[in-house]
């Protein structure tokens, strides 16, 4: 058992500490030195942190080296906790000690190391949605433009854009089809009908629990698990939220697609809508149950093989 919970504020140059066992405090620089230093004197203790926009790389990537078990929680449930403890201020040392007491408190499970080429793989993703926004707004832009002179600029940075994007969806194949562990499974994935290199990629990357968890639980990860909203005697709407947004968003577009190609998918859909469903929550029905599907394909290492599935 750990001897001591460390919560750690993660900030752009420094952290900010708080050792439960002490109460002390102390602000460290985010140089590879000084988290060094801290990774030894947390030996054999616990560590909390936020999740904050990959400033927190660094710090994972020393308590990694040095073997200490950390765990990297969600800010809004961090946040949520500080409230449910009437912590309503929020400043960086409240921070490390709400995080401190939040790790003792609930028993949070370690984050396991990331994997770099998966972790290669999103940042490649990330990139790209970045990308992809770019050349949406440029084109919005341009749509709009009065001026003869600024349409024809705007049409010569998408057309860099894009080849941009071109580079980078190579370099996206390039990385999975050197690495055969996860090309194996994107393949795997991509047997389905709707789900193409994108998704497939999308998934491998920003969802490493594929074919770990039961359909539930993989469910919840990825936004896409109906939530109760009742009350005495009154029974609310099943609303889906929550989890990893950019996955809720691929299987959103790859269940459309196979509800329209997939004769499985395509009578499920109709039969929801047929129920008096709406679109959306049809496809989010579709979404969840081809979510079903890949989790289990994964784990039984096995493609897609349509209704025998």
């Amino acid at each position: 058992m750990p001897q001591d919970v460390f919560g750690v504020d993660v900030a752009k140059d420094w952290i900010d500490v708080f050792s439960l066992s002490s109460g002390s405090r102390q602000r460290i620089a985010t140089t590879k030195a000084a988290l060094a230093r801290f990774a030894k004197i947390a030996a054999g203790h616990f560590v909390v942190f936020e999740a904050s926009g990959g400033y927190e790389r660094t710090l994972a990537a020393a308590l990694v080296r040095a073997g200490v078990a950390f765990a990297r929680v969600n800010p809004r449930q961090a946040r949520d906790f500080a409230r449910a403890t009437g912590r309503l201020a929020k400043t960086d040392r409240v921070d490390a000690e709400v995080l401190a007491r939040m790790g003792q408190a609930l028993d949070l499970a370690p984050t396991h190391p990331e994997d770099p080429d998966r972790a290669r793989l999103a940042d490649l993703i990330a990139r790209r949605d970045d990308l992809g926004g770019m050349i949406r707004a440029e084109k919005s832009r341009g749509a709009t433009a009065r001026d003869p002179w600024i349409a024809r600029e705007i049409a010569r940075i998408v057309r860099v854009l894009e080849r941009h994007l071109a580079v980078l969806g190579a370099e996206i194949a390039g990385l999975l089809g050197a690495c055969e562990r996860l090309d194996v499974v994107a393949r795997r994935l991509r047997s389905v009908p709707g789900v193409g290199p994108l998704v497939s990629a999308t998934l491998v990357a920003r969802l490493p629990e594929l074919g770990c968890l039961d359909h539930r639980r993989i469910a919840a990860l990825a936004g896409l698990a109906p939530h109760a909203c009742d009350s005495g005697l009154s029974r609310g709407k099943r609303h889906v939220w929550g989890g990893r947004a950019e996955v809720r968003r691929a299987l959103y577009l790859a269940a459309f697609v196979a509800s329209c190609r997939d004769p499985r998918f395509k009578a499920f859909r109709h039969r929801l809508q047929a129920a008096g469903k709406p679109f959306k929550v049809a496809i989010t029905a579709c979404a969840r149950k081809l979510l079903t599907i890949l989790n289990a394909m994964v784990r039984s290492g096995q493609d897609y093989r349509g209704s025998e599935v």
